[in-house]
This record gives structure tokens, sequence and C-alpha cells, in this order.
């Protein structure tokens, strides 16, 4: 390893201050809705083309990583995910605030965050040449089953209903499917209007369906006292950290892999760790979905070590792992430099540099997560009368903010009521989320693998049977129907018998 440069950032002030700077934001930005990570990323290549290439890559990379983890703060005390990354943090993140351990939730989301952000920069360090030829092995069909198991994976966000999780992911890839088509630029379920042409914003979406719809529904408890969150210890208990290292390894690597996958990204690696945690976790203190510690451990671990995963494609192949990275390439072409096979040759050095700048980002996101949360969770005991308007307004600006279009206002406030009524019957959001997110990847690999068959549907089937990758994925989406069906604890008791 070539010490020098993996050092660099940590022995020159500049830099160190930049990491710590773009660190300290990205969190920040992370956390308010619509303030995405992509979008300040690409924001700063306007700012930074005249750097030099370590001053501007150092920005960049701390926004990056601090951006990741930040979601989970709104996601916690709010219910409205600051990224799509912090979906599933959400789920098990805000009941742990309403029974009044929000430093505790966010304390755990913080170290555990730091420890993937660890393992996923480790693997980037030492095993990027072979999980990169992994990802190559991936064809579209293998991308098409992998964004299907996805949305099957909705069974595990959606309580005891299958069928509910199913519908509500349907409704998601429906709203995806809005707008002009990308291959043949004709309108989708635009029913004329101009304003739908680009397809309805995932944001509008998302702060919708968790934030407005929370604030609606907590309307009728108004007069009820706001929750006093007991802050004991911030840092996690080192017993506590060793009883959730399975869980958090075993999501860390599922978060390396799947960011290492061109189009995925932190928000698809959070869900499947979550949704692998779930079915993995043995008699868990609390169900799943009310406050469970290892369903807040699962998604914070996998989305930062997705970072890492991002960064394997990219800087051995030239291909961005996801948005953010696919604007680092860019940057990287205008200061002269070239992500692929001939980087790590001919200048090792931007590997080792970017390394050390990742790892230093990781402890800054440590100390600037764990410090300031008993400032933090004081929105939490705010009196509800404060609180909800503040949200709606929250949730206005964060909309407004993603195209500066009041459309995408009236879309959060009418997904809002949505949200609202699918909670009183019993039908979960966050699948609706993840049908928006993977209704491109599902369309465009869907086109490519038929294409690449000469549209011929045997011969599609035929190519899934003929390779192995692929038989195990489409194993494992048959297997999530078969264990979700009603005669499943039937099949079940009849091969416990024949086993014994």
């Amino acid at each position: 390893m070539n010490l020098e440069y993996f050092l660099i950032s940590w022995l020159d002030p500049q830099l160190l201050g930049l990491v710590a700077l773009g660190t300290f934001a990205g969190i920040y930005v992370g956390a308010i809705p619509g303030l995405s990570v992509t979008m300040a990323v690409s924001i700063l290549i306007s700012f930074t083309f005249s750097w030099e290439m370590y001053d501007a890559l150092s920005l960049m990379i701390g926004i990056y990583m601090g951006g990741v983890y930040g979601g989970s703060r709104t996601a916690i005390l709010l219910n409205i995910p600051g990224a799509p990354s912090a979906i599933a943090t959400a789920l098990d993140g805000y009941p742990l605030a309403q029974q009044g351990l929000a430093g505790e939730a966010i304390g755990l989301s913080t170290t555990m965050s730091a420890l993937g952000g660890f393992i996923g920069i480790a693997v980037l360090g030492f095993a990027a040449p072979a999980v990169s030829d992994f990802a190559l092995t991936f064809q579209p069909r293998d991308y098409l089953l992998l964004a299907i198991l996805g949305i099957l994976l909705v069974g595990s966000l959606s309580g005891e209903s299958l069928m509910k999780g199913i519908f509500a992911g349907g409704l998601g890839l429906f709203i995806g499917a809005v707008g002009l088509d990308p291959l043949t630029a004709q309108e989708r379920f635009t029913f004329g209007y101009v304003e739908l042409w680009g397809g309805i914003s995932f944001i509008a979406v998302m702060i919708g369906l968790f934030g407005v719809s929370e604030a609606l529904l907590q309307l009728q408890h108004v007069d009820t006292e706001a929750v006093k969150q007991v802050i004991r210890r911030v840092v996690p208990q080192w017993s506590a950290m060793v009883k959730y290292l399975p869980v958090s390894i075993q999501s860390s690597l599922i978060g390396v892999i799947i960011g290492a996958l061109p189009g995925t990204g932190g928000d698809i690696a959070a869900l499947m760790a979550y949704d692998q945690a779930k079915r993995t976790t043995k008699n868990p203190e609390v169900p799943f979905g009310q406050g469970a510690k290892e369903g807040l451990v699962a998604p914070e671990t996998a989305n930062n070590a997705a970072v890492g995963g991002a960064f394997i494609p990219m800087l051995t192949l030239g291909i961005p792992g996801d948005a953010v990275t696919a604007i680092i390439i860019g940057a990287m072409f205008i200061h002269g430099l070239n992500p692929g096979p001939m980087l790590m040759i001919e200048r090792p050095e931007m590997f080792w540099f970017i390394l050390g700048a990742l790892v230093l980002a990781t402890i800054f996101m440590l100390i600037f997560g764990l410090t300031g949360i008993r400032l933090f969770v004081k929105i939490v005991e705010l009196p509800r009368a404060i609180l909800f308007p503040l949200i709606l307004l929250l949730s206005i600006v964060g909309a407004f903010a993603v195209n500066n279009s009041i459309v995408d206002v009236y879309f959060m406030l009418g997904f809002g009521v949505l949200g609202y009524f699918m909670k009183i019957y019993g039908y979960q959001v966050g699948p609706v989320i993840l049908g928006v997110i993977l209704s491109r990847l599902i369309d465009d690999n869907w086109r490519r693998a038929i294409i690449s068959e000469q549209e011929s549907l045997p011969r599609f089937f035929a190519g899934i049977f003929g390779s192995p990758l692929s038989l195990v994925l489409f194993a494992a989406v048959v297997m999530i129907f078969v264990t979700n069906t009603p005669a499943w604890p039937w099949i079940k008791r009849k091969l416990a018998r024949r086993s014994a």
C-alpha cells in the first residue's frame, strides 16, 4: 500500500479541513428531505472545477459519506427519511423515538453506520478487482430478477400480508412508469398533461407518503403530550455492539455487493439487508416494525457499506456504482483523470488517496454524528401543535426544492393524503417508494433482456436456467412466493417430518 498517498488527506491541514467540512455538510444535507447528496455533489462540480484535484475530491467524498448517513436523522425523529437509503431505517427507528429512545437510536445508527462504512472501505481496498469481476457477470436478466426480488421483499415491510405489500409495490411501479417512455418517447399515463412528461418526482412521493401522512395521522392526537426522550447515554454499550455485530457484518456484506452493482445503490442494499435481518434474527426483543434494534442496525450498516461498494466498479472499471459516483467520475474527467482499469496502473496514488479520504470521512461521520444529539432530539419533544405544522412546512420546502416546481408540492400533498388512508387500512407506504425507485431498473433491463434474446420468452427462460447466477436469483424469487403462501406452514411441517 502506498502509505504516503493514503495519509495525504490526514496530514495536509487543508485537505483534512475539506473532508471534515464536507462530512459535516453532508450529514445535514442528507437529513433534509429534498436536498439529496446527488444534488449537492453535482452543484459542487461547478464550484470546484478550477480547484486542485485533491481538494475537490476531498470535499465531494466527505459530502457523499456524510449524506448517506444523514438521512437517518429525520427518519428516526420524524419518520421522514432524508434520503431513499433511510426508508428502511424509519421502520424501526421512528417507533424507538416514539418510545422515548431517540438518542439511543441515533447513537446506535451512527456507530453502526461507521462500522458499515469501514467494512465497505476494507473490501474496496483488499478485494476491489474480485468484486468488480463478480459485478460484471450480471446480465440484464439478472438486474431484472434482482429488481423483482426487491419488490417481493416488501413482504418483510408489510406486516403479515404479502398481498398488501405486492399491491403497494405495484402501485409504486405504476407511479414510476408515468412520463415519456425512455425508448420511444411515447406518453405513458400522462393523460395529456405536459407536467407529467418528466414523470413524478420520487422525492415528492417519499415526502408525502412518509412526512405528510404521518402529520395527518398524528393530528387526531394533537392534544397528547409529546414523548419525553430518555438520553442516558449516546454511545452504545460494548455489549450491545457485540450483540449486533453478526447482523452488522451480514448487512455490510450485502451493502458492498449491492453497491458494486452499477445502477443500484444504498437504498436497495438497505431494504435487502433489513429483509435478511428479519428472516435470520431469532427471537428479537421487540418485533420488527415496532422498534427492533436489529431493524435499525441492518439498513444503516448496509447503506454506508454500499458507499465503498459503489467505488469498486468506478475505480477499477470506470463504471459508476450509483448516481453520486457517476458525478464523481465527471469531476475526475474534468481534472484530467480517466477512471477505469488503467487508473490502477497509471495513477495508483489516486486509488490510495480516495481510500484514505473515505476512511477519514467515516471517522468524521462518527464524531459529528455523536455530537449534538441531545439538542437534536429536542425536536421530538416539541408540542405536537408546533411540531406537525413544522413537518408540513419542511415537507413543502423539500418537495419544491427538487425541481423548483409547485406541481411537485401538489403531488406531495396528494400522496400525503393517499399515505394517510393507506396507513389507516393497514398498508405500508415503504413498498410504494421501493416500487417507484425500482421501476426504471425493471423497465430498462426487461427491454434489454428480451431484446438480447430476440424477443423470445422461451429463449429468455432458457437463459435463466443456463446461468447459475440467474438461477439463484430466480430460485430466490420463487422461494419468497412459496414461503409467504398460506400452505407454507403445512409444507414446512411435512418437510420436518420427512427429515426426522
